[in-house]
C-alpha cells in the first residue's frame, strides 16, 4: 500500500512539473532559441566565416562540393554574441554553427597531439577538400594565434574569423607577415 501512494504521488509530481509550463526541448531546440541576448552591460565578440579562397582554386576543388561555397565566400557574416565567461574561440564557434544550424565537424583535443580541438570541417568544407595544403584556419583581432582554437581564451571586444585555406594560410591576406611573430 505504502509503495502504491509513493507510485502515485510521484506521477502526480510530474504531472504537475509537466503542467506548471516546463518546457522540454532538444539540444538542437536549445541552441536555436538561447542565444544570449545582448545588453547594454554585455561583453560582447564577434565572429565571422569565411571561404574566400575556394573561389580562387574552384579546379582544386573535390567535384560536388561547388555547392557549399558561397559566391561572395560568406558563410556567416560577421556577427555579435554575448562573451560568456571562459569561451574560447571554439565555445563561440561551436555556439554560433549550432545555432545558426551550420555543420560542424571536429576532433577532440584528446585525439591528437596538441591539446586542443581540432576544426575539420566547416559548412561540408573539410581539410583535404581543395588540395593537399587546405583547411581551417582562425584569426583574432586579425592575427593567427598560436594556440589551438580551444585554447585561445577570449575577451570582451576580440574579433574572431574562421577562413578556409587551401594552401596552408599563404593564400590567406596577413599569413606571411604575421606567422613570423611569436605570441598568442
Amino acid at each position: 500500500m505504502k509503495k502504491d501512494l509513493l507510485v502515485v504521488a510521484f506521477i502526480l509530481f510530474i504531472v504537475g512539473w509537466l503542467v506548471t509550463g516546463t518546457k522540454i526541448q532538444s539540444v538542437e531546440e536549445y541552441y536555436l532559441t538561447h542565444i544570449d541576448e545582448i545588453t547594454e552591460d554585455s561583453e560582447t565578440v564577434t565572429l565571422e566565416i569565411r571561404s574566400d579562397t575556394v573561389l580562387d582554386a574552384m579546379d582544386k576543388l573535390k567535384p560536388g562540393l561547388e555547392k557549399y561555397v558561397e559566391p561572395d565566400g560568406e558563410i556567416l557574416k560577421k556577427t555579435e554574441y554575448v562573451l560568456r565567461s571562459g569561451d574560447t574561440a571554439f565555445d563561440l564557434l561551436d555556439r554560433a554553427t549550432r545555432h545558426h544550424r551550420i555543420p560542424v565537424e571536429y576532433q577532440g583535443a584528446d585525439y591528437n597531439i596538441y591539446n586542443s580541438i581540432y576544426v575539420q570541417g566547416i559548412n561540408y568544407l573539410y581539410e583535404f577538400n581543395c588540395g593537399p595544403l587546405s583547411g581551417w584556419m582562425y584569426k583574432v583581432n586579425g592575427e593567427f594565434p598560436s594556440r589551438g582554437v580551444s585554447q585561445y581564451e577570449l575577451q570582451d571586444g576580440d574579433e574572431v574569423e574562421f577562413h578556409y585555406t587551401c594552401d596552408v594560410g599563404r593564400d590567406l591576406v596577413g599569413y606571411i607577415r604575421q606567422s613570423k611573430k611569436v605570441g598568442n
